[in-house]
């Protein structure tokens, strides 16, 4: 149970759906209203899905690029910190205007591929899938985190009114900040992994 709760949080906290409110806002400005919901709900199936074949071919990938697990902990740690420190000191625009002379949905890109299902939360997928909690409750863990992150996306517009920008901000620093404490075990747990190898 703490595993799961451990790996729910750390799933949620990499996806980073608070940090991404003005990322999704921005690339569904032009979608009709009453189709956001509907956009968001498929965007977030197929992130859910990309994960959950990362999350059961992740071993197999591991042996046949011959990557260790303390390899993948320590680059996956590595990553984490990356986009920890961009979160901390801003940077987040990575989504231009999508949307901005089309009145197209956007379809996969840029929604599931790279905000929801980036390379930190695949690599996170990676990481707990080579652990030994077992795949029933990995899979509880990205399930339930996902569905964390699909409440906070679909309230994106009622919170982004509420917090206003200041308050996003900060909001998303204390999410980098946290990404960083988790980050550097994720490191040290692939150091110590090296070392006792």
């Amino acid at each position: 149970m703490e595993f799961l709760f451990a790996a729910t949080a750390t799933l949620f906290v990499v996806m980073d759906p608070f940090g991404n409110i003005p990322l999704f806002i921005t690339a569904l400005r032009k979608v009709a209203p009453e189709r956001r919901n509907i956009v968001l709900v498929r965007e977030l199936c197929i992130a859910l899905l990309i994960m959950i074949i990362f999350m059961f071919m992740g071993r197999q990938m591991l042996l046949f690029l011959g990557i260790k697990e303390y390899s993948l902990s320590i680059a996956g740690g590595l990553i984490l910190m990356l986009i920890s420190l961009k979160l901390i000191f801003g940077g987040s625009d990575d989504v231009k205007e999508t949307s901005k002379d089309k009145e197209e949905e956007p379809f996969i890109v840029p929604l599931a591929i790279p905000l929801v299902a980036g390379p930190g939360a695949l690599s996170m997928v990676l990481v707990l899938g080579g652990q030994s909690g077992g795949k029933t409750v990995i899979l509880a863990a990205v399930l339930l985190a996902s569905l964390l992150n699909f409440v906070v996306l679909l309230l994106s517009f009622p919170i982004s009114k509420l917090l206003g920008k200041r308050g996003l901000m900060a909001l998303e620093r204390l999410t980098g900040m946290l990404l960083v404490l988790m980050s550097v075990n994720m490191i040290m747990n692939g150091i110590a992994k090296f070392l006792l190898r």
